[in-house]
């Protein structure tokens, strides 16, 4: 089990409650490279230099800066960075709700599992947990995560709550600019029926097979062969695609060849599965 990421209280008015936040998801199992002098076999490390004269600048002398103009900078100092936070690092307080749905998928970011901190919290935190799911509500409040102020969500989600941090309106692009560019046309209704003749005979329930990373799977036979043999694996080699002499797909053509190659329809199980 995870190691709690920050500690701090939960607040709905006057109810509050010790609480822990632990990231919903991880990338520990992800395979990570490091970058080494080929001669030497030694680890290379990044270094900030100057760009003028060349030399490594030391950590004490590097700070942050907001580009004005070409060449143009104002150097922000520790206490401008403090002076915008929040004043309570320390308390996520719920200051209004939401309808569950009324929340964009856009502006989701990370998720964080929230759990109560000590057993006397319990009874809060069930009953804040409760009360939102009853009302079909999703808690909006800010907190200090990794010195950054943020809005949060709080979502009641089975035993227990997920606190979604939320990305900047500027972050998230307006989706009308986008949809404007596919042309209404009218639907063939026979090309929808059989679309959705599609739809069903591969529904399925959802599985965490779905998500496994194949990359990842190689890359882990590739480390593994190099340890156990010297040289490259052979890659695989790709089967030839036949294209049929032609890069024109024939809509109707291809949906008829869909259905008849699905493999629910051949056996029937899937389907009553």
């Amino acid at each position: 089990m995870a190691r709690p990421y920050w500690k701090g209280f939960l607040k709905l008015s006057l109810v509050t409650c010790p609480i822990t936040l632990t990231p919903a998801t991880t990338e520990g199992e992800k395979v990570k490279f490091h970058t080494l002098n080929r001669k030497t076999g030694e680890r290379i490390y990044t270094r900030y230099v100057d760009s003028v004269s060349g030399k490594t600048v030391e950590k004490d002398d590097q700070a942050r800066a907001y580009e004005k103009g070409e060449d143009d900078y104002v150097v922000l100092e520790e206490e401008d960075l403090d002076a915008v936070q929040l004043e309570s690092t320390r308390t996520v307080d719920i200051a209004q709700f939401a309808p569950a749905d009324s929340v964009d998928w856009t502006f989701l970011d990370s998720p964080y599992f929230v759990v109560p901190d000590a057993e006397v919290s319990e009874e809060a935190f069930i009953i804040i947990r409760e009360a939102m799911a009853n009302e079909h509500v999703v808690g909006l409040a800010s907190l200090v995560l990794g010195g950054r102020e943020r809005a949060v969500m709080l979502q009641p989600w089975e035993n227990g709550i997920v606190l979604w941090t939320l990305r900047f309106g500027d972050e998230v692009r307006d989706e009308n600019e986008y949809w404007k560019e596919v042309e209404e046309a009218p639907v063939d209704k026979k090309m929808l029926s059989m679309i959705e003749q599609l739809i069903k005979d591969r529904t399925t329930k959802w599985s965490e097979a779905f998500v496994k990373d194949p990359v990842q799977d190689r890359l882990l036979d590739i480390i593994k062969s190099k340890k156990t043999h010297k040289g490259k694996p052979k890659p695989a080699e790709a089967e030839p695609v036949d294209t049929g002499g032609s890069n024109v797909i024939d809509l109707m053509a291809a949906l008829k060849k869909s259905l008849e190659a699905t493999p629910e329809k051949e056996t029937g199980k899937s389907r009553r599965r």
